[in-house]
C-alpha cells in the first residue's frame, strides 16, 4: 500500500444516495430467539444480525403482524 494517496481527482460515489442508512438500537431479545437466528445464520453462512434485519425488513414490507396469545 502506498504511504500517501492523491484523492484530488476523486469523484463521489453516484450510488451513495441510494444506500439506506441503518440506525443502531438496543433491544431485548430472548435467548431462544437469538439462538434460533444464530443457528439459521450458520446454515445460511451470513451474520445473524443481518439475518434478523432481513427478516424484520420483510415483515415491515409485507405488513406482517405478530400472532400474540397472552396467557
Amino acid at each position: 500500500m502506498l504511504p500517501e494517496y492523491d484523492f484530488s481527482q476523486a469523484i463521489k460515489n453516484p450510488y451513495a444516495k441510494r444506500l439506506k442508512s441503518k440506525k443502531v438500537v438496543t433491544i431485548r431479545i430472548d435467548d431462544d430467539a437469538i439462538d434460533y437466528f444464530k443457528q439459521l445464520s450458520a446454515e445460511m453462512d451470513m451474520p445473524y444480525q443481518t439475518l434478523i434485519n432481513l427478516y424484520l425488513k420483510e415483515c415491515a414490507e409485507t405488513r406482517k403482524k405478530p400472532n400474540i396469545h397472552w396467557q
